[in-house]
């Protein structure tokens, strides 16, 4: 396992710390929303940002709360795609240490989940671990196993067992196979708090959406898509609206997107999953879907659940 070192963490890039500095001389040491809101998705060192650079991101996106989300144990094993996918599909996310001391120097501002490779046989034992000190999730799981693999379903029964969710990665052909059989695991683990994310949980809100091969799909969305299903049938799945993929869902079809940030107005969660310095403006990804959000949610109050009410409310956060 990857271990953050405090020379990593009290080092940054020049202009990661111009960034910083040139916030602090301008007095913004608050974000730059007037509202609170909640990322439930970020990651430390991915692609090598600093965490001073993180921090600063987070502040220029207008987010107040973050849970960060860490990596697995570097290893070489299928799951892991011969250790390529290691760092969270080759990214070089942080593992739990990572999350971990990042959320003690900054508590007000960071929260942390707990992560294993899913069947390594070591993955309860560790992720209990942190989640004795106190992470709120488990995730981001994010390794080539079956969805309802006997491995993921012992991580199941452990979310179970600690009351928090876990934020499963669903990609076709690379990631927690088997989308289509997840409503089983919806069923048989029912105190199981699922979060979707990725690729084939977005494409999926689609009726239409056939090969499963497209990840990034465009277009007119006919609703009534698998995701759509998982969302209004079981009371324990909620959606991760980070990345590439959630921001695309949101784009592709904006009349669809109106109608399904209605429908789901308690189900969504705003993750942003966005590995630049900026923090702002197109260069990020995480402001524009919360630039999305408050476009295409119904009214002011379904955009203030997707931004931080429903997280709050899960994550029992104070």
């Amino acid at each position: 396992m990857h271990h953050f070192s405090r020379r990593d963490f009290l080092a940054a890039s020049l202009s990661g710390s111009l960034l910083v500095h040139s916030k602090l001389a301008q007095g913004a040491d608050e974000p730059t929303s007037a509202e609170p809101i909640i990322d439930i998705h970020q990651h430390t060192t991915y692609r090598e940002r600093t965490s001073v650079q993180l921090k600063a991101h987070q502040l220029t996106m207008g987010v107040t709360q973050t849970i960060l989300l860490p990596a697995g144990s570097s290893v070489k094993r299928p799951s892991t795609g011969d250790g390529v996918h290691n760092g969270l599909g080759g990214v070089g996310a942080g593992g739990n240490e990572t999350a971990l001391t990042l959320s003690r120097q900054y508590p007000k501002e960071f929260l942390f989940g707990a992560n294993e490779v899913t069947d390594l046989p070591e993955a309860r034992a560790e992720i209990a671990k942190y989640l004795d000190l106190g992470a709120i999730i488990i995730g981001e799981q994010k390794f080539d196993v079956e969805c309802d693999s006997e491995s993921s379903q012992i991580l199941y029964a452990l979310a179970a067992d600690y009351g928090v969710p876990i934020l499963m990665h669903f990609q076709h052909g690379t990631y927690n196979r088997g989308f289509e059989r997840l409503h089983k695991m919806l069923e048989k683990f029912p105190k199981t708090t699922f979060i979707g994310h990725a690729q084939t949980w977005w494409a999926n809100i689609d009726k239409n959406h056939a090969d499963q091969k497209v990840l990034y799909p465009k277009g007119k969305v006919t609703a009534g898509g698998l995701t759509d299903r998982y969302l209004a049938d079981y009371p324990n799945m909620f959606a991760d609206m980070s990345a590439g993929s959630g921001l695309n869902a949101l784009t592709r079809d904006e009349d669809h997107a109106r109608g399904f940030l209605d429908r789901h107005q308690t189900k969504i969660l705003f993750g942003s999953d966005c590995d630049d310095r900026v923090g702002s403006g197109t260069a990020c990804q995480g402001s524009q879907t919360i630039a999305a959000i408050r476009k295409l949610a119904p009214n002011k109050a379904a955009e203030r659940k997707i931004l931080y009410e429903n997280s709050k409310k899960l994550f029992r956060i104070t």
